[in-house]
């Protein structure tokens, strides 16, 4: 599969002067959410991604994303694995587990996110799984932007990353973006443009 094409054709691989969460500029930025908007898009994505998990005989009981944004890819991800789906909510320092969802004691449970760039997102969820009795078995994402190594891959992981080295990464592909410190931001020196947040966080 194409991953980047079926990015490109839902509009979610977006050219322009962009602010990421973590303070750094880019030319390039993934918006998952406007591939997951479309259904059948989202299954085409989450049935590889699926795939991948079961050829590597990981035992799985249950999905859980951290919210907002790896809500959907772990809903339908889970309907790939044809397993229970949940999600954590963040509090103070970290997430949590809310609405009546349960973890039971060793339930083994994968953490996706829609992508992966440090994976802090990911780990704070994982902690909060673990915390509750639940084996994080895996991380999942369905683009991984080329910090950590995911399974297959060929890029190293790099000393950003913030996952555990002896948990897998599965992910269908590497995004490796340029990014840029704002003072050393070639469109800022240029005067092109002010960088914009397209994501989900304010």
């Amino acid at each position: 599969m194409n991953v980047e094409q079926v990015y490109k054709d839902a509009n979610a691989l977006l050219d322009g002067h962009f602010l990421l969460a973590s303070g750094n500029h880019s030319r390039r930025y993934l918006q998952s959410a406007k591939v997951l908007e479309y259904p059948k898009k989202a299954a085409l994505l989450t049935d590889a991604l699926a795939k991948m998990i079961r050829d590597s005989d990981i035992e799985i009981d249950t999905v859980c994303a951290p919210a907002l944004g790896g809500v959907l890819a772990g809903y339908e991800l889970a309907r790939s694995l044809d397993v229970r789906s949940i999600f954590v909510e963040k509090k103070e320092g970290g997430m949590e587990l809310r609405r009546g969802f349960e973890v039971s004691k060793g339930e083994k449970i994968i953490i996706c996110e829609d992508i992966i760039t440090t994976g802090g997102s990911a780990l704070k969820a994982a902690k909060a799984i673990e915390a509750l009795g639940g084996e994080v078995v895996a991380f999942a994402s369905l683009a991984n932007r080329g910090f950590c190594k995911r399974v297959d891959g060929n890029d190293a992981a790099k000393p950003e990353c913030a996952l555990p080295t002896d948990v897998p990464l599965f992910a269908l592909d590497d995004f490796t973006f340029e990014m840029y410190a704002p003072e050393e931001c070639p469109m800022c020196k240029e005067g092109q443009s002010e960088a914009v947040k397209p994501g989900s966080r304010s």
